[in-house]
């Protein structure tokens, strides 16, 4: 739900007129405008052709628009009003149904938990993990949050992941910056390549793990598989990521965690920053390789 309260020294305003200066996008303001009893005016439906006064309250009743089922599958959130929330998503988990056949994923687990909260708010992803990357996922509860989130590109959505690579890198801190396209033949891949979209990553080392070390990286730019491909680009992928080069000898899945997370609220615009310990795969192949008890590749 979301409530407006047009303040007393504004003018009179047509609602369409008024919803888009409140950034509603054009889509989700036709489809309020064919949904019956979804806007009203001070607790009552009006039509779509209202002028709202000063001291109106404008509210807007989102339309039970998912149909995602809801399963009950355990999931941590680790913030949440009535906008959004934040998931600290399990390594395996597919955040939304792709090609395949089907089975459970976050968006099942979030349209559950909201709905067992009395809500009915939907999925709506502000950014995406592969499966088998754990960590901080935002997620928004209705189109018009989500429309916010995006509205400067994302610029206002700081990322930070870790992981496990191979080698050492030189010099241990950098920006990469190299454009990643599709891989020629594959509908998966990834590929450092002059016709792809423009990437930027900063890396810096955080420790070194044996032959190998922690990395801690900011995505500047939010291209498919962008942090493993731009590893593997300067000869450091990811341990336990096959599909660019890194060794499954000591990890089944890419070693890559979304640790950290940070943004502004697109209603208020308060700060919201969290972060996400490493998960139990990930540290205890950490404290292994740091204790010389795990092994696997040579330092570079």
């Amino acid at each position: 739900m979301f409530t407006f309260i047009l303040p007393v020294e504004e003018q009179p305003a047509p609602l369409g007129k008024l919803l888009r200066r409140l950034s509603f996008s054009l889509t989700l303001r036709r489809k309020l405008k064919r949904t019956p009893d979804a806007v009203r005016l001070n607790g009552r439906p009006v039509p779509w052709q209202v002028v709202v006064s000063p001291g109106d309250t404008l509210t807007i009743v989102w339309p039970d628009e998912s149909d995602i089922a809801p399963i009950p599958l355990p999931i941590t959130v680790c913030y949440e009003d009535e906008h959004l929330l934040v998931v600290d998503k399990p390594a395996g988990l597919l955040v939304h149904q792709a090609s395949g056949p089907p089975e459970p994923t976050l968006a099942n687990a979030v349209v559950h938990h909201l709905r067992a909260g009395g809500e009915a708010g939907a999925f709506h992803p502000a950014h995406r993990l592969d499966r088998n990357t754990s960590g901080l996922i935002l997620i928004a509860k209705n189109p018009h949050i989500q429309h916010l989130l995006f509205a400067d590109d994302g610029k206002h959505l700081d990322r930070t992941y870790l992981a496990l690579v191979t080698g050492h890198p030189h010099p241990p801190a950098a920006l990469i910056e190299a454009p990643i396209g599709r891989l020629a033949g594959s509908i998966i891949q990834r590929t450092v390549s002059p016709e792809g979209k423009a990437a930027s990553t900063a890396y810096e080392t955080v420790a070194a793990a044996g032959p190998h070390s922690l990395v801690r990286l900011r995505l500047l730019t939010g291209r498919t598989h962008q942090i493993r491909v731009h590893l593997s680009h300067i000869g450091h992928p990811i341990l336990g990521d096959d599909l660019y080069g890194g060794s499954t000898v000591l990890i089944g899945r890419p070693a890559l965690h979304a640790a950290a997370l940070s943004f502004t609220h697109p209603i208020g615009g308060l700060p919201v920053s969290l972060t996400s310990p490493l998960p139990e795969d990930m540290a205890c192949l950490l404290a292994g390789l740091q204790a010389g008890r795990a092994t696997g590749g040579t330092a570079e």
